[in-house]
């Protein structure tokens, strides 16, 4: 029986739990144990309804085809959509699950694979589909380096609803990165990524990320922004410092050493916080004067939303917009396709406020002003 009139829907519900207290991931049972014990709460589901209720906005009636419960059933409950469960139940929402269910909806025909996770969601659903499906992921993971993600989870409901329109094919596909990230380099702060493979994703331009680029560091131009804004750090004030090697330059001007993949502190010339988690900063900034320092993720241009969920929005709105520097190469500014920055804190209606226009530190006495956009 074919389900071409329907959308294969997979949610990971573990996914992007590590973020928000400062692990990296959640590959392995061990490291989402520690998750639940340091008080991670989910983050997937809510992210798939966000993307659900848009599609049934923009496509209203829509049906979707997928595992009952946690894994897909639940939030199209929710979101009012029509749904139909797979034969493969729910299980313990494994990566065996993932990829059951995955290897079920091609055999069913869906034109799409609609899911909530990470990298590691869609490398399963690759291992059980390879390009016979189109994948597109509702951004909930840590650090998503993949370039088959929507830019939002609105994002992808919307791009799900121009399918969900046109199951025939008319919405062009692309190749797309799948990258393949090692969680236990990146605790020990070392950065390991390697191309896994290519999905097919269902493409328009303005609605998906890119993959994480790199690029040159212009040495000269960041060593001097980094350390004039260490020479500018005012007392009694904290500064958080989300990852990267350019904060690490902040903060090695300062004569400091944090972690080079977490989020860290400052006050009055001291690291008070390293690789520290969303409670921790809360109780840091709560009645003090603060500042929230990132950088630009290459290729890509999130700010917020991709491996510093330890920023989350409540510290966001104790900092204020105005109290956010952005620091970034002018070179790295140029990677971004296009030419604005992203916001993905979690929080729709932060997003909203954050957008507009932004100035992003580039060299000593230098900057550059962008669009930041939810």
């Amino acid at each position: 029986m074919a389900d071409t009139g329907r959308l294969g829907l997979i949610v990971n519900p573990v996914a992007g739990m590590g973020g928000s207290v400062g692990l990296k991931g959640t590959d392995g049972r061990d490291i989402l144990d520690r998750a639940v014990a340091l008080g991670a709460q989910p983050v997937a589901p809510a992210r798939a309804l966000r993307a659900l209720r848009r599609l049934a906005a923009l496509a209203p009636g829509t049906g979707l085809i997928g595992c009952a419960g946690a894994m897909g059933g639940d939030v199209a409950a929710q979101a009012g959509l029509p749904f139909t469960p797979l034969a493969h139940g729910p299980g313990a929402t494994t990566a065996a699950d993932t990829r059951a269910a995955a290897q079920e909806l091609r055999a069913r025909g869906v034109p799409l694979i609609l899911f909530a996770g990470g990298d590691g969601t869609a490398r399963d659903i690759l291992d059980a589909v390879g390009n016979a499906v189109p994948m597109l992921g509702i951004p909930s993971g840590v650090k998503m380096h993949s370039a088959v993600f929507a830019i939002s989870p609105e994002a992808a409901g919307q791009l799900a609803a121009l399918v969900a329109a046109a199951p025939g094919g008319k919405i062009g596909t692309r190749e797309a990165e799948i990258m393949d990230i090692d969680e236990d380099a990146m605790r020990t702060g070392r950065v390991s990524a390697r191309l896994y493979g290519y999905g097919r994703v269902p493409f328009e331009r303005q609605l998906l990320q890119s993959a994480k680029a790199g690029g040159m560091t212009e040495d000269a131009a960041l060593d001097g922004v980094c350390r004039e804004i260490a020479a500018e750090l005012q007392p009694g004030a904290v500064y958080v410092l989300g990852p990267g090697t350019t904060t690490q330059r902040i903060l090695g001007h300062l004569g400091l050493s944090g972690t080079l993949l977490g989020v860290d502190a400052v006050l009055d010339g001291k690291l008070v916080g390293r690789d520290v988690g969303a409670e921790e900063l809360r109780a840091l900034v709560d009645g003090r004067p603060a500042r929230i320092v990132v950088s630009v993720i290459g290729g890509q241009g999130y700010i917020f939303g991709r491996g510093n969920q330890q920023i989350g929005p409540a510290i966001i709105r104790a900092v204020g917009r105005d109290n956010i520097v952005v620091v970034a190469t002018q070179h790295k500014l140029a990677t971004i396709e296009g030419g604005r920055l992203l916001v993905d804190t979690g929080d729709r209606a932060l997003d909203e406020q954050l957008q507009g226009y932004i100035r992003i530190r580039t060299g000593p006495g230098q900057s550059a002003i962008m669009r930041l956009a939810a």
